[in-house]
């Protein structure tokens, strides 16, 4: 090989070397320039973020969530079946319905002589003893575990936080329990159905039904104001004993109101006064078979007051 041959080819590696450094050094520079933008970015989004001056970033219209929540109707029987079906599947309603029932079937029969000694198609002994056994056992004992078990047991908490209302979960308590009661009531109907209509061996003349449905409406009235009266003490205690014994110390106490030694002992207004809020006194009326609107009134005014004590008192807890 000739010397110029080797001298042209040592220029040409020369030249490509210089060439390949030019473009490292260029590439250098422009990865220099890359870093001090982005580093100028930084601080001006430092800056941005300190004086507050970013613009919001636009995401577009904000949708309005909507909970797909049945109607209240539908939320009341929804809960009032749960607390019926807890009924049913409880002992204890099975044993308080046949105890009541015995109880009072033998009262009727055999107290006093029964109503052998009456001796005439009636029912005015059963409507005597009634409402005192439903003051003093019934009620107390289907109304004592309302609300007083759900706190209980910690699920009034998750109950309240569900999407329903306050309102609504103290009327489905109430319904639940006076539907039981009513049961109770609506029971009592087999007495004058066995004795009157098919009875074999005795027959003690026709059977009037107007005063005896007068009657049983009486005690439908009676038991909507007293299952309130319980509904309102479950909401305030979480032992189902002290529910139980404060509804029915306070029925008790409404009853016995209308009796005659206090009545004669406070002459006058106090008198009547005080044996306008008895139980006794405006159940009165029913058991004679009349319909006192005052009475309606009455038993009407009493369950909503109940009713709305119940409700502030749950909804006090959203409060503490």
């Amino acid at each position: 090989m000739s010397s110029e041959t080797i001298e042209k080819d040592s220029k040409r590696k020369a030249r490509a070397a210089e060439e390949a450094e030019a473009r490292e050094d260029e590439r250098d520079e422009e990865d220099e320039e890359d870093e001090r933008d982005e580093d100028e970015r930084d601080e001006d989004d430092d800056e941005e973020e300190e004086s507050g001056s970013r613009e919001p970033v636009d995401v577009g219209p904000s949708e309005k969530v909507v909970i797909d929540r049945p109607s209240s109707a539908k939320m009341v029987w929804t809960l009032a079946s749960r607390e019926i079906g807890g009924y049913v599947n409880s002992a204890i309603t099975y044993i308080v319905i046949a105890v009541s029932l015995i109880g009072i079937g033998l009262y009727f029969f055999f107290y006093k002589g029964g109503f052998w000694q009456v001796d005439r198609a009636s029912m005015a002994r059963m409507f005597d003893a009634l409402p005192v056994a439903l003051c003093f056992l019934t009620i107390p004992l289907f109304t004592m575990r309302s609300l007083s078990d759900e706190k209980r047991v910690g699920t009034i908490e998750l109950l309240i936080t569900m999407p329903v209302k306050d309102s609504e979960v103290i009327l489905g308590k109430f319904i639940g329990a006076f539907a039981m009661v009513s049961l109770q009531v609506l029971l009592l109907a087999a007495y004058p159905l066995v004795m009157f209509s098919r009875a074999p061996f005795w027959h003690l003349g026709e059977f009037d039904w107007s005063p005896f449905w007068v009657g049983m409406l009486g005690l439908f009235l009676l038991s909507m104001a007293g299952t309130a009266v319980g509904v309102m003490w479950s909401s305030f205690t979480e032992s189902q004993i002290l529910s139980y014994f404060a509804t029915m110390l306070t029925l008790v106490a409404l009853y016995a109101l209308g009796s005659v030694t206090i009545v004669e002992f406070l002459q006058g207004w106090p008198g009547d006064a005080i044996s306008f809020i008895s139980l006794q006194s405006r159940f009165e009326p029913f058991a004679r078979g009349l319909i006192d609107t005052r009475a309606l009134i009455y038993f009407i005014s009493l369950t909503v007051l109940c009713l709305m004590v119940a409700f502030r008192s749950l909804e006090s807890r959203k409060w503490s």
